[in-house]
């Protein structure tokens, strides 16, 4: 077990060395969620009613952004695996003397690590469009953590997809379909109570409306 959780950790420094390589990759998935904060809130936060008296959209647009940004966790795992998968990396690892669990252990505490900076990043731009948080520092923070914890069970189904897809491509295309579904298909952007009955239903019980709620 000891030897396991060190192998994972090395890993896990792969993975954090590979974004200070690759500044790209932290930088464009800094941008993209910033986008949907400022799409949502000028372009449909107009159009979208909250369904509550006096509380603004942008109150209820930040915890789906912030939800919808750690559940696309799973889109860096399974692409880096899939591609790891398709240079042999993985082969290469196993024919090591480390643990086997550490190779993909090691991958989701990587990516989950990349969520603290976005979030962080996140929550400033939120609080430049009007979002402010109604709890607590200690509220927030345990927020964040449940927010964190999410990105990384949501890794763990990119590795579902990464090590079942034959290629990175493939690996890109399955996370669309996975991702879109879920975030889109809840309360992240809009009120329930508008969808037809079949779709509330499943919105209701999709796990990206529960975290959002808890948010």
């Amino acid at each position: 077990m000891k030897y396991a959780i060190s192998d994972s950790l090395i890993i896990t420094k792969r993975q954090l060395l590979q974004l200070i390589r690759v500044p790209e990759v932290l930088i464009f998935s800094t941008i993209q969620p910033v986008m949907f904060v400022l799409l949502f809130r000028y372009v449909f936060g107009g159009s979208i009613s909250t369904g509550i008296p006096g509380v603004d959209y942008v109150q209820l647009l930040m915890p789906g952004i912030f939800v919808q940004t750690v559940a696309f966790t799973l889109a860096g795992t399974a692409v880096g695996l899939a591609e790891d998968m398709q240079k042999g990396l993985i082969d290469r690892f196993r024919s090591l003397p480390i643990s086997r669990s550490a190779v993909v252990f090691g991958r989701t505490l990587g990516d989950g690590a990349l969520n603290i900076v976005v979030l962080a990043v996140m929550g400033l731009a939120g609080y430049a469009v009007g979002w402010r948080p109604s709890s607590g520092i200690f509220s927030i923070l345990l927020g964040f953590a449940f927010l964190l914890l999410f990105g990384f069970a949501m890794a763990w189904v990119g590795v579902l997809i990464g090590l079942s897809v034959r290629s990175a491509r493939v690996a890109n295309a399955a996370v669309f379909i996975a991702v879109f579904p879920l975030t889109f298909l809840s309360n992240a952007f809009a009120p329930t109570t508008g969808m037809p009955r079949a779709l509330q239903y499943f919105a209701e019980w999709n796990p990206v409306s529960t975290m959002v709620a808890g948010c």
